[in-house]
């Protein structure tokens, strides 16, 4: 299986560690909303797009974890449609942009107790065919510690190619918007989001009042550590159907530090045939995840 690849001119870096950019995002507006995103600032978010009619059609945002692993929304995959992953992607009208490739996809893991009704456990991992060179403009977004629950109005950015406004077209360039961080105990009041929201999941978008109408599903909540690196702490999941900017429906996000423990096993140990290293024994699967995967208090 093969990659379609360009690259910059510019020498690559080797983009070991994760959640940190080469090229910064512009965060100095800090405004509520969607704005055009730095090209390449956000070298994690990937773009999930599936083939229909001879097109390749952008459907869903992810974050690529490892060089092989990208985490979505389950409610972003569809067992009767092909896939493939953009990585590197800041236009999507240009096929063949420079720093960019696309991966085709091995296996997904949706999570075995997603529940569409009540869209409870909207995670999946995207296994790629072949693991992707890292570069200035595909990095690895870091992972937060397990069970890390943010506080109220922290500031994160949701990123995505998602509709401008209400009804709109979906953004041509990656669109970011900051998203402060909405704490469970206002986001479940009844008149918010009641019982549509439980504890594995964040709510972001200030106070509701405005809340960005830029994210895609499956999509990053990037939230930037006091270390500097930039860990996602959401996945897009999902929003008022109202539209955008609807009063007390910020919007509603997979928390990722509730699944950490189902991440590492479908990462380190998923179900493999033999001649891979979790076929014959149970290996800790902790230890095995690759070290940008890990919390950043495991890092060496």
């Amino acid at each position: 299986m093969t990659q379609q690849s360009t690259h910059l001119h510019a020498p690559l870096s080797p983009a070991s560690s994760c959640g940190d950019p080469t090229y910064p995002p512009n965060l100095s507006t800090r405004v509520v909303g969607g704005d055009d995103a730095v090209p390449h600032s956000w070298p994690w978010q990937i773009s999930l797009q599936y083939l229909r009619d001879g097109e390749w059609r952008h459907t869903c945002g992810g974050t690529l974890i490892t060089n092989r692993h990208v985490l979505t929304a389950a409610h972003c995959i569809s067992t009767t449609l092909t896939y493939r992953v953009g990585l590197g992607k800041y236009n999507l009208t240009v096929e063949d942009e420079e720093g960019s490739l696309y991966a085709e996809v091995d296996t997904i893991y949706v999570h075995e107790k997603w529940n569409s009704l009540f869209v409870r456990n909207d995670i999946a991992i995207i296994k790629l065919a072949n693991p992707v060179e890292l570069s200035d403009t595909i990095k690895l977004a870091c992972l937060p510690e397990d069970g890390v629950v943010l506080p109220q109005d922290y500031p994160c950015y949701v990123t995505g190619w998602g509709r401008l406004w209400t009804d709109g077209p979906i953004a041509d360039v990656l669109q970011q918007g900051l998203q402060p961080v909405v704490s469970y105990s206002t986001c479940s009041r009844w008149d918010w989001w009641f019982l549509m929201v439980s504890k594995k999941m964040v709510c972001a978008g200030g106070d509701g009042v405005i809340s960005a109408c830029n994210g895609d599903s499956g999509g990053p909540l990037n939230c930037q550590a006091e270390d500097g690196s930039w860990q996602v702490h959401g996945i897009v999941s999902f929003g008022s159907s109202q539209g955008c900017n609807v009063a007390k429906k910020p919007g509603v996000f997979t928390r990722v530090s509730a699944y950490i423990d189902w991440i590492n096993e479908k990462v380190a140990c998923p179900r493999v045939t033999h001649n891979d290293f979790c076929s014959t024994r149970k290996y800790n699967c902790e230890e095995l995840v690759p070290e940008a995967l890990r919390p950043i208090s495991q890092q060496q």
